[in-house]
C-alpha cells in the first residue's frame, strides 16, 4: 500500500483577541494608520447593523440578518477587492456591500421589501441579497467562467455561511470551478450556526476549508475576527485568480454573536455563557485596542469616530423613511414584453385596489 496524495490546512492570524501582534503584518498593515479606514468601516456596519434591528423592532423594516461579531468578514473581503470584480452575497453581507458601495437607503430599501434597493447605484454588477442558502455560488461560478472567456481580468468572490457547505449547490459549482480553473473565490463564514443547527451538527470535517481539496482547488482558514488576516488571505487569492491560478476557498472563523434575524431567538439553542466568551473575541474591540496601543487612536477620536458614523446612518434613515412607495404595477413589470391578458387583468385589479400614495414604510 502506497500514499496517493497528503494535504494540510493552513490557520493565519495576525492580530490576537488582546490586541496585540502574533506574527508580523502584511505590508499593507505595517502602518497602523492604515487599518484605519477598516475600523471605521466595522464601526459604521455595526451601527448600521442596530439601527435596522431597532427599525424592524418598531415595524419599519422587514425581516433582517444581523452581521454582529462578525463585521471582520465582509470588511476584510471587500477591502481586497478591486471594484469591477462581482460580489455574490448572501443575506448577512451588508459589511461588505457598504464598503462595495452599496448605500444604506439601498439595503434599507431591500430589507423594507422594496426591490429597488437591489439596483445599486455604484456597483450595478454586483449580485443581490441571496437568501436561498448556497445556490449564489452557482451564479458566481457561471459569472468566473463568463470572465475567463472573455479573458477579463476580474474575479468572482461569493461569501456564504458554514451551513451552505452542507449545500449540494456548493459542492456542484466548487467542483465545475476546479475543472475550469475559474477565476472565483469562495469565502466562508463559519459563525457556528446555521440558524440552531451547530456546525458539529452538520459535518463531521475538521475543517470547513478541506472541501475546496475534493474540488482540487487551494482551502485555507483565518481567524474571521481578524480583519488584516481575511484582507490579506483574500488579497491572494485574488492575485492568484486574476494570474490564472485558479480558485480558492477561504474558511474564516467566527462567531454569530446576535440571533439568526429577527425572527429567531437564539437563547432557545445556545447557552448564555459561550455567547458572553465569545464577545471577548469579537473584531471591533480587538482593532480598538490595537490601534489605541500604537496611539492613532484615542478615546475622543473614537468617540467622534462613532458619532460621526451614527450620524451618517441616521441620515440614511430619515432618507429611506421618505422614499415613495412603487406603483402597484410595479410587481408585473420587466417580466414580459407584452404581459398576458391574465396578467394584465391581475395588474389591474392591484391598481384598482392600491392603497392611496404615502408612506409604505411605517
Amino acid at each position: 500500500m502506497s500514499t496517493v496524495a497528503r494535504f494540510h490546512i493552513d490557520h493565519t492570524q495576525y492580530l490576537g483577541p488582546d490586541g496585540e501582534p502574533v506574527q508580523p503584518f502584511p505590508p499593507f498593515a505595517q502602518d497602523p494608520a492604515a487599518l484605519l479606514p477598516l475600523y471605521r468601516a466595522m464601526v459604521l456596519t455595526r451601527t448600521f447593523d442596530a439601527k435596522a434591528v431597532a427599525l424592524q423592532r418598531t415595524g419599519k423594516l422587514g425581516t433582517f440578518a444581523s452581521s454582529v461579531g462578525q463585521e471582520a468578514i465582509g470588511v476584510g473581503v471587500a477591502s481586497a477587492m478591486q471594484t469591477d470584480d462581482v460580489l455574490f452575497p448572501s443575506y448577512r453581507d451588508h459589511a461588505a456591500q457598504l464598503l462595495r458601495g452599496v448605500t444604506m437607503v439601498e439595503s434599507l430599501l431591500y430589507w423594507g421589501g422594496d426591490e429597488r434597493g437591489s439596483n445599486f447605484s455604484a456597483v450595478p454588477r454586483d449580485f443581490p441579497n441571496c437568501v436561498p442558502i448556497g445556490t449564489q455560488v452557482c451564479h458566481a461560478v457561471g459569472a468566473a467562467y463568463a470572465f475567463m472567456l472573455s479573458r477579463e481580468p476580474r474575479v468572482a468572490v461569493t461569501i456564504f455561511g458554514d451551513g451552505g457547505t452542507s449545500k449540494g449547490d456548493f459542492y456542484e459549482a466548487m467542483n465545475m470551478a476546479g475543472v475550469w480553473q475559474a477565476p472565483l473565490v469562495l469565502v466562508v463564514n463559519d459563525n457556528q450556526w446555521a440558524i440552531s443547527v451547530p456546525r458539529a451538527r452538520q459535518t463531521a470535517a475538521q475543517t470547513l476549508a478541506q472541501k475546496a481539496i475534493a474540488a482540487g482547488i487551494e482551502g485555507r482558514q483565518v481567524d474571521g475576527n481578524d480583519v488584516i488576516a481575511v484582507h490579506q488571505a483574500v488579497a491572494e487569492a485574488l492575485d492568484k485568480a486574476r494570474r490564472g491560478g485558479g480558485p480558492t476557498l477561504v474558511e474564516a472563523l467566527s462567531y454569530r454573536l446576535g440571533d439568526h434575524t429577527t425572527a429567531d431567538d437564539a437563547t432557545r439553542y445556545r447557552d448564555a455563557e459561550t455567547v458572553g466568551k465569545e464577545w471577548e473575541l469579537e473584531p471591533l474591540v480587538r482593532l480598538r485596542k490595537y490601534l489605541m496601543n500604537r496611539n492613532v487612536l484615542d478615546k475622543a477620536q473614537d468617540t467622534v469616530l462613532g458619532k460621526a458614523c451614527y450620524e451618517q446612518v441616521e441620515a440614511a434613515v430619515q432618507a429611506y423613511l421618505t422614499v415613495a412607495p412603487p406603483d402597484a404595477s410595479a410587481m408585473f413589470d420587466h417580466l414580459y414584453a407584452t404581459l398576458p391578458d391574465a396578467l394584465r387583468e391581475q395588474r389591474d385589479t392591484a391598481l384598482a385596489f392600491a392603497p392611496a400614495p404615502g408612506n409604505h414604510h411605517g
